[in-house]
């Protein structure tokens, strides 16, 4: 199993300002092509740290993936300390040279600077990855039993990189593929769950299953490595099925959607449309759910009616209901739900109303105080109306909405599957 590293080259990843999602990518997709990665290091735009940083990635791993560093800028040295790493000298690419040139004209710059011309040399001997969303090309270079691969540092161009060249490059010399599956739970920590997995857990070697925290939900992450995809898959199966049937309850995706995706599906296979009011969540379900492709088949509309005056105008709270138990009540988010109902073309309504922090807990109603609600249209066309409270622990204002949306998204499934 060859041994991988990744660097990350920048100095605005040490500083704060960018946020390396590159490697958590090049991880994933190593980890699905049999690469065990040993390390990932995050280095500045200095040449002496670049090369030592090289030096310590290749003393233990036979691939060493970079990012960033390959742009027109003097401080662009990643090929250059790589080059000089591995003992050969820089080159003029011309094709290099002339798709950069194509996509200036493209660009209206006919009067590029000549510091552009830069990124157009690369390692003498290296399989160059020409970039087909952007200027900079990667390439591989293979010398003395190590591999580098260079790839650009806008996420957009090294996905694309990767997709394009490097993964059918790095393909070809791994002898094993792994095979994941990502199931995700709801409703279940993540210690609970391992309980409930512990048969399939307990002495495991391949498949590995591997529970884990999300914001509010739990993951596991079931993994083969085998000689052929159709192997792994088979063993990955298996073990899903068994995770299944041990905590079934609280699974609601066996291949790593989002509840919201979950539920635009399920509204898709059973043909209703979806509304929501929402308070605390100022929106944030409808944003979830209308950001899934053709989720405007299923999703008829959404209220955000945040204060008392909207909660009463746009769905028909009473009055009375806001005075005596409080916009943060079950009577509240029961006419919600109904209202959001009877003031769309949906099938099913569902509603929210709470406390997500860190300010505005009254006596008897700490943060995290949540109600929600259901609505849905009967065949007699009166609406059945089901309302739950719940009191979630406080994990701050984002994170409580986050699991607020999880909780409607549940309601959702719930209701749907029982239909």
């Amino acid at each position: 199993m060859p041994n991988a590293a990744i660097l990350a080259v920048g100095t605005e990843l040490l500083f704060g300002q960018t946020v390396n999602t590159n490697a958590a990518y090049i991880s994933e997709q190593l980890q699905l092509l049999g690469y065990n990665v040993l390390y990932h290091f995050t280095v500045g735009d200095n040449p002496g740290r670049m090369k030592h940083a090289l030096a310590l990635a290749f003393r233990e791993a036979d691939v060493v993936l970079t990012t960033g560093g390959l742009g027109p800028t003097q401080d662009d040295l990643t090929k250059e300390m790589i080059a000089e790493e591995m003992g050969v000298k820089l080159v003029l690419d011309k094709e290099a040279m002339a798709r950069m040139e194509e996509v200036m004209l493209s660009l209206g710059r006919k009067n590029y600077t000549e510091n552009n011309k830069k990124q157009a040399w690369l390692p003498e001997g290296a399989a160059p990855f020409y970039n087909t969303a952007g200027t900079a090309p990667g390439f591989a270079l293979e010398r003395n039993g190590k591999t580098a691969i260079a790839l650009p540092g806008p996420p957009r161009e090294m996905e694309q990189m990767m997709r394009e060249s490097a993964i059918p490059y790095l393909a070809k010399k791994s002898d094993s593929v792994i095979y994941s599956r990502v199931l995700h739970f709801y409703g279940i920590g993540e210690s609970a769950l391992e309980t409930a997995l512990l048969p399939i857990i307990e002495g495991q070697t391949d498949p590995t299953v591997a529970p884990y925290a999300k914001e509010g939900e739990a993951h596991v992450r079931i993994s083969s490595k085998r000689a052929s995809v159709e192997e792994a898959a088979a063993a990955v199966n298996l073990a899903a099925e068994r995770a299944q049937a041990l905590a079934g309850a609280y699974l609601y995706s066996m291949d790593g959607e989002e509840y919201w995706e979950v539920v635009v599906r399920l509204l898709r296979e059973k043909g209703k449309k979806l509304a929501a009011a929402e308070s605390c969540t100022g929106g944030l379900f409808a944003g979830m759910i209308t950001s899934v492709p053709g989720s405007s088949e299923v999703f008829d509309r959404a209220f955000v009616a945040y204060s008392n005056e909207s909660k009463a105008e746009l769905l028909g709270v009473a009055q009375e209901t806001l005075d005596l138990g409080g916009a943060v009540s079950g009577p509240c988010c029961r006419e919600m739900a109904a209202g959001a109902l009877s003031h769309s073309a949906a099938d099913i309504a569902v509603a929210v109303t709470g406390i997500a922090g860190p300010g505005g807990a009254i006596p008897g109603k700490p943060v995290g105080t949540v109600f929600f609600g259901v609505a849905v249209r009967g065949a007699d066309g009166e609406p059945r109306v089901s309302v739950s409270g719940k009191n979630f622990r406080d994990r701050g204002r984002r994170v409580n909405r986050r699991v607020c949306v999880l909780e409607l998204c549940d309601l959702v499934r719930k209701e749907l599957e029982r239909d």
